[in-house]
């Protein structure tokens, strides 16, 4: 009986430090308090409904992730590590394996909470990428050139941007410029004098960015050689008919097909890739990287890794090795809020409905403190949404380069010149003449997130909390004082505005007062923006 009773006991007590390894809270919430997540591509879907499940192990979602719960009343829960949580009703059920639930309450608002979570958890770096990538458009050669990057058609490309009146900025070539995944030497037949290219887009006062991945086609023998001692890429193990056991590179399926992974908790993986870029900067004058992939899908579970890391560290690990670069631009990221990293929104489709996620998206990401974004590609840039069009919606194209203006960063893939037609090619031009009006405050929104880890884009719940603006996504704020409605329906030209109290000034000296709504007329050309009056 004894035996038994001590058996019971040891059990008992197995249970209970099992159990003790799960932290679980749950964050109650008063009526009509709303709710957001460090989720940046579910941001349509905030404020959060009731029935939502986010578990922050091993899924970014293909964008950026940030451990955050934020509320509208000041409420903020942040991990370091990953956990789950539910929506309910009334309340949020939050679970951790991993790491302590912290949960708190700072003022009555979002933004008081926000920014304390900021500075506690991720404070800004005090750096921010380069500044051309706020003050000039970028372009990216993706949709027009798509697999068949070239030396001629780049600078074509680039010739053309000038010759239609747009001003330089950061030109990436993207994906196929390389003769391999992890093969980073320009392709000798496309690009035959890369040397000479680069230096004619400086002169004509564009940087240069290239596309890189961590990938490594398992083909490249030289590789496969040079890795034989110190393997710097993901591993797994496989036991042959014999009963041997050994280890051999993970191939992952990804959207270019099947590759090894490098393994970035391997410092000779880290080494490996920087001398790979390094080289292009001193060798050719590449002046930066777009820095694909990364996703945590790319990193099973059941891998190999130099750290013993889990996919989540192994997608942060990627995205550092952008902190030594001031032109850069990620995709897939954990954490790092504050960083002087570009991170862009996922690919979105040529289509209205993507349209409009930009607005709610790009506010999760000033609430994860990814301060400088890049909202995709001007009109889309899932490429497979191009093919097979003879013809673009040009309403469209004009419509997501006005969302565009005045957020922190644009960029144009698809050719306006190409596309549009001259009604809609006016309303572009006219689209730059808005972005350089507000340069200047942009740059210093920008010097500012750098400096005190605020946002550049603010909701209207986070600059006027306690006006009704909770669910608001269809219009943002530019700093505290510049409100921008842009239009974000297919074939209309007049939308409500709801302007918060005080008075605003729209751009042709028209004042209005706040606290209510208006019916503003929005013909193609028009991007609506008021400005508070103190």
């Amino acid at each position: 009986m004894k035996n038994i009773l001590v058996g019971l006991a040891f059990l008992l007590c197995s249970v209970l430090l099992f159990a003790g390894n799960e932290d679980k809270q749950v964050l109650f919430l008063q009526k009509g308090e709303k709710v957001w997540t460090g989720v940046v591509n579910d941001g349509a879907r905030m404020p959060l409904k009731p029935g939502y499940k986010m578990d922050f192990k091993g899924d970014n979602k293909s964008n950026q992730v940030q451990p955050l719960i934020l509320t509208t009343a000041g409420q903020y829960v942040w991990c370091e590590e990953p956990f789950a949580f539910e929506m309910k009703e009334d309340c949020v059920e939050i679970s951790s394996t991993q790491g302590k639930i912290i949960m708190g309450k700072v003022g009555s608002t979002l933004r008081e909470a926000r920014q304390y979570v900021a500075d506690t958890f991720f404070p800004a770096s005090g750096l921010l990428p380069d500044t051309i990538l706020f003050s000039s458009p970028q372009y990216n050669t993706w949709i027009e050139l798509n697999y068949n990057q070239n030396q001629e058609d780049v600078l074509k490309y680039a010739r053309a941007i000038l010759d239609n009146g747009f001003p330089p900025g950061v030109i990436t070539i993207d994906d196929s410029w390389q003769e391999d995944f992890g093969v980073w030497k320009f392709h000798p037949k496309r690009f035959p004098d890369p040397k000479k290219m680069i230096g004619e887009l400086h002169r004509m006062g564009f940087k240069v960015s290239l596309w890189v991945c961590p990938f490594v086609s398992p083909d490249q023998e030289h590789l496969v050689r040079e890795f034989r001692e110190n393997n710097p890429l993901l591993l797994r193990n496989v036991t042959d008919k014999w009963g041997n056991t050994s280890q051999v590179p993970y191939i992952i399926q990804w959207w270019n097909g099947y590759s090894a992974i490098l393994d970035m908790s391997n410092p000779d993986a880290c080494k490996w890739f920087e001398a790979q870029l390094n080289f292009l900067m001193e060798e050719y004058g590449i002046d930066g990287f777009k820095f694909d992939g990364g996703n945590m899908e790319y990193y099973p579970d059941d891998a190999i890794s130099y750290g013993d890391v889990n996919s989540n560290l192994q997608c942060q690990l990627y995205a550092e090795l952008g902190l030594k670069y001031s032109i850069n631009e990620f995709r897939a990221s954990w954490k790092l809020g504050g960083k002087p990293l570009v991170q862009r929104l996922i690919d979105k489709q040529h289509d209205w409905n993507d349209l409009r996620k930009l607005i709610p998206e790009m506010i999760v990401e000033g609430f994860c403190g990814h301060y400088f974004t890049l909202p995709d590609m001007i009109g889309g840039g899932e490429i497979s949404a191009f093919e097979g069009r003879d013809k673009l919606d040009q309403d469209l194209v004009v419509r997501s380069a006005q969302c565009q203006a005045l957020m922190p960063m644009m960029q144009f893939s698809v050719a306006p010149w190409r596309v549009l037609d001259e009604k809609h090619m006016n309303a572009i031009k006219k689209v730059m003449q808005y972005r350089e009006q507000f340069k200047s405050l942009i740059l210093d929104l920008a010097h500012n997130a750098a400096s005190v880890g605020e946002p550049v884009l603010r909701s209207m719940d986070y600059v006027f909390p306690g006006e009704g603006f909770e669910t608001e996504v269809s219009q943002f704020m530019l700093g505290d004082r510049v409100l921008v409605a842009p239009m974000l329906e297919a074939g209309k030209a007049e939308r409500m505005v709801v302007l918060p109290k005080g008075k605003w000034k729209d751009e042709f000296g028209i004042i209005y007062k706040g606290g209510r709504s208006h019916l503003v007329q929005v013909p193609l050309e028009r991007l609506p923006y008021f400005i508070k009056q103190k």
